[in-house]
């Protein structure tokens, strides 16, 4: 699901990346890789554990950012009758990573990928996320292959899943793919992506579920001065999340079928969330009249006007929610689903970067087998939701960290400067601070004055802005 992304570009050097490396070496946040786990990797890396079947003549091929490293997934496209095939290869991580070894004690003491706008602290070394584990063009690879056959509309119709050597012929990124469908060049299989991609969202819309298109923030440095620009996400990344959110829910109903799984969860928001939300719309100029649903609102969007940019980046607030949630023996959870997606959902598809994929597709396989959950998969269920709380934790607190460097960065030469702002939000038991969002640039930050009202607008002036201490905070001006 989306998070805040953020890019930084220019000279490595400056108060900006000063702060962000200084944020990597706090306490709390993974260092370098133990030699023993190094080691490990390069073994695995050299003889991984290979399954007996051969689909390597299916043409697959990686869409992703120009910058992905760690390539999880690859997909082929096919009609199937009058509906179509999809066939979706997720890297295989327990071909490498043994249970109880010293790999897989790393893999949970990390949990997950930690992103930062000029960096990332993987979940697996480099040897593997970055080679012999991931989906490469023109490499063969060991991996778990879905395929997924879709009626006419788009709903699916059959669900097979094994292990199976594939071999990726292309690393395509948005952007080329984008191009190729409005031009019309597209040929088969790329071009049914945007078929397939638009059944999925009319579906996703009539079940009430939401894809926010999140932007990305660029932040430019130059001259030790800093500008923020929003990159609108492509129609093409949509239709490959779709790819992603459609082998989630086939994985779900898998678990749920068996009576046994890990799903991600995630309740309707509390009403103060949303509330919150509406005032962040007036301090932004949104409209969103009363009688409208959120998920109608976010779908009227368009990313590439400013305004809406920075709402949908603070949409991101109503995901907070969302858990890794294990049943067994069919003791079903109170929630079944999430929803964003509006259907219960699981975390899948990234195994090189999120541990609880790991599990879940080692449960689907079994499943799909009519055989037994491995009792190693089952012995680590119990743990895993506060594993993956604690890593989701470590995750939005960086996540919160570098977006406050990079506001900091983003006014530190704009000390005194007044700014046009609405209350968001107040401070429970101190009526005098509060959290303002500016109109422009879209930042957030600590307002401190008497009278404060929850929605009003008001004049600001910036007083403090130092992207070392990663604080933003203004006074009624």
């Amino acid at each position: 699901m989306p998070r805040r992304p953020i890019r930084v570009t220019g000279v490595p050097e400056g108060p900006l990346r000063a702060a962000l490396t200084a944020l990597r070496a706090e306490p709390g946040i993974p260092a370098g890789f133990p030699p023993e786990v190094l080691a490990e990797a390069e073994r695995a890396a050299r003889d991984p554990v290979l399954p007996a079947e051969d689909a390597t003549d299916i043409p697959f091929a990686t869409v992703g950012p120009p910058a992905s490293t760690d390539l999880d997934q690859a997909f082929h496209l096919s009609r199937q009758g009058t509906g179509y095939r999809v066939r979706y290869a997720v890297a295989d991580v327990a071909a490498f990573v043994a249970p109880g070894g010293a790999l897989d004690a790393e893999a949970h003491r990390r949990v997950m990928t930690l992103y930062f706008p000029d960096a990332k602290i993987p979940l697996h070394p480099p040897v593997l996320s970055e080679g012999a584990a991931g989906l490469l063009p023109g490499q063969t690879r060991p991996a778990v292959l879905w395929t997924i056959d879709l009626d006419a509309d788009g709903s699916p119709l059959a669900v097979d899943l094994r292990r199976a050597l594939v071999r990726s012929r292309a690393r395509l990124d948005h952007a080329g793919v984008q191009r190729e469908l409005d031009s019309g060049t597209a040929e088969e299989p790329l071009a049914l992506l945007r078929t397939v991609g638009r059944l999925r969202e009319a579906l996703e819309a009539d079940r009430g579920g939401i894809s926010l298109n999140v932007p990305e923030q660029e932040i430019t440095e130059h001259d030790h001065a800093y500008g923020l620009a929003y990159r609108a996400p492509l129609p093409a990344e949509g239709f490959d999340a779709q790819l992603s959110l459609l082998t989630g829910m086939a994985a779900a109903d898998l678990m749920l079928s068996s009576g046994t799984g890990v799903l991600r969860t995630l309740p309707a928001a509390p009403d103060g969330a949303v509330g919150r939300l509406r005032r962040t719309a007036t301090a932004l100029r949104v409209d969103w009249p009363h009688h409208v649903s959120y998920a109608a609102l976010v779908r009227s969007l368009d990313p590439r006007e400013p305004r809406h940019a920075a709402f949908l980046q603070e949409c991101t607030a109503l995901l907070r929610g969302a858990g890794c949630t294990v049943f067994r023996d069919f003791a079903l959870p109170e929630i079944t689903t999430h929803s964003a997606v509006a259907a219960p959902y699981a975390h899948c598809t990234a195994p090189l970067r999120r541990l609880a994929d790991r599990y879940a597709t080692e449960i689907c396989l079994a499943v799909a087998a009519g055989r037994p959950v491995p009792e190693e998969v089952l012995a680590a269920l119990d743990a895993l939701p506060e594993r993956m709380a604690d890593g989701g934790r470590r995750a939005a607190t960086v996540e919160r960290a570098c977006v406050d460097i990079v506001e900091a960065a983003l006014l530190k030469d704009r000390i005194g400067e007044v700014f046009d702002a609405c209350v968001i939000d107040l401070a429970e038991h101190r009526p005098t601070t509060g959290t303002v969002h500016l109109e422009s640039p879209a930042v957030v930050g600590r307002v401190d004055g008497d009278g404060l009202l929850l929605g009003e607008r008001l004049r600001v002036r910036l007083t403090e802005a130092d992207p070392g201490v990663a604080k933003v905070r203004f006074v009624p001006a």
